[in-house]
């Protein structure tokens, strides 16, 4: 197995972002509207995970943000997300839809696109942005009485008017693993859903009354038949899709014989560094890539970065 404990480089949306989160002040009300006026605070508009990017003239890509006097008025959806070390607040609106900005460049994107275009400020902020619209949006209601509950703590709770119940952002954990066997080969499955030749690590939800390390095992018997014996954690990554923890392991298998569920995972199979280079470079495999954990597991197992994807698939 890897000796490798955590990543050579940063993950995309886990880097340090700057950005202290300043949960204090949440609450205070007579601080959050100081700082919505202060002429040093940017904000920006989240709408369906996306937000509005552009180039730099540096070369990179940035939010597109705008002073708080600019911004499209909104009260109810009006999140805090923190300070950088400039004294600089910044906040996110959520609306329907992105302001038009037709005379620039500025074009919406979301998580998987601008992650890896982001320097690591602006990418928390957006996941940090996206991870509290995707929940706003999808607990409207309480789950004690039913009744419409009301946005408080700068976007980070949810109060019940009837019974008085508070609601806070929940982030399910997941595990995802690179799994390899006694020839140091990598297990990669396809799920059903995918398209022909794409392959990507194993993961799933950790479930009720369970560690993350009996996650691992569990989940890569009942999605491939295999049994896991040592699991070595990582790394962790926020995946707000809607509001996941993806939480990274590399973990050894003590059996090599596969059969996977047919439900979840189509075909999995057994992959040597010259196999997975061989079949990325013939356009037969399709290896995970963009912002996920799953692609920098495999790199790390890989040692080097994987090859680039042949254009038939």
């Amino acid at each position: 197995m890897s000796t490798h404990t955590e990543p050579e480089r940063p993950l995309s949306l886990a880097a340090p972002s700057g950005i202290d989160r300043a949960a204090h002040h949440r609450l205070d009300e007579a601080w959050l509207a100081a700082a919505w006026s202060h002429p040093t605070t940017r904000v920006f508009v989240v709408s369906g995970g996306q937000v509005l990017i552009d180039d730099t003239p540096d070369g990179g890509t940035a939010i597109v943000m705008t002073p708080a006097f600019e911004a499209p008025v909104t009260e109810t959806h009006r999140y805090f997300l923190g300070t950088d070390e400039d004294g600089v607040r910044y906040f996110a609106l959520q609306k329907d839809s992105l302001p038009g900005r037709m005379d620039q460049s500025a074009r919406p994107a979301g998580l998987r696109e601008a992650g890896l275009l982001l320097c690591p400020r602006d990418a928390g902020l957006m996941v940090h942005a996206v991870a509290l619209e995707n929940w706003q949006r999808m607990h409207r209601f309480c789950s004690r009485c039913g009744e419409r509950t009301v946005v408080a703590a700068a976007g980070h709770i949810r109060r019940c008017p009837g019974c008085g119940a508070e609601h806070y952002p929940r982030t399910d954990p997941a595990v995802i693993m690179l799994v390899t066997d006694e020839q140091d080969r990598a297990l990669l499955g396809r799920q059903v859903h995918w398209p022909e030749g794409r392959f990507s690590t194993l993961a799933g939800f950790v479930e009720p009354g369970e560690s993350i390390e009996q996650s691992v095992i569990r989940e890569v018997w009942e999605e491939a038949g295999v049994k896991v014996g040592t699991v070595e954690y990582v790394a962790s990554q926020p995946w707000p899709f809607p509001y996941s923890l993806m939480l990274g392991f590399n973990a050894r298998a003590v059996s090599s014989e596969i059969t996977v569920d047919g439900e979840e995972i189509q075909e999995a199979r057994w992959f040597s560094r010259e196999d997975l280079r061989a079949a990325i470079e013939a356009g037969e495999v399709l290896p995970p890539s963009g912002i996920s954990i799953a692609a920098r597991l495999v790199e790390l197992w890989y040692g080097q970065p994987l090859p680039k994807p042949a254009t038939t698939l």
